[in-house]
């Protein structure tokens, strides 16, 4: 799409802090990071978000799991914890329309959901 943010990131149309190229990904840094390692790895095909996902893209979704534990680390965050998350639609926050995981980690995260019962993690 000629018109989305980082499917020209992806086409090399613009500049991004490229972190790890695969077959059906690629990584780069963010650039307005919400923690201090804070890479999004995004498919090199054009999905609005993970209510797109289909049995088809099980080969995506599997690089990125390997791509998020092995850039984990890399950054050196592997060990005291990390992050891996996606966001669907405007009120979970999701401001490009292109599936993105965000990996974040480097400093105690928190829990995502505050007034949980206890236990539930």
């Amino acid at each position: 799409m000629t018109d989305c943010l980082f499917c020209r990131i992806v086409a090399g149309e613009l500049p991004a802090e490229i972190v790890r190229e695969a077959e059906h990904t690629v990584a780069f840094r963010d650039i307005a990071p919400q923690a201090p390692v804070h890479v999004l790895i995004v498919p090199r095909e054009h999905l609005g978000s993970a209510a797109e996902i289909e049995e088809r893209h099980g080969p995506m979704l599997a690089e990125t799991a390997r791509v998020a534990t092995e850039l984990a680390q890399a950054e050196g965050i592997a060990e005291r914890g990390w992050r891996l998350i996606t966001n669907v639609g405007p009120d979970a926050g999701q401001a490009v329309f292109h599936l993105h995981f965000h990996l974040l980690g480097g400093r105690p995260l928190g829990r995502l959901v505050q007034g949980s019962p206890e236990g539930v993690r």
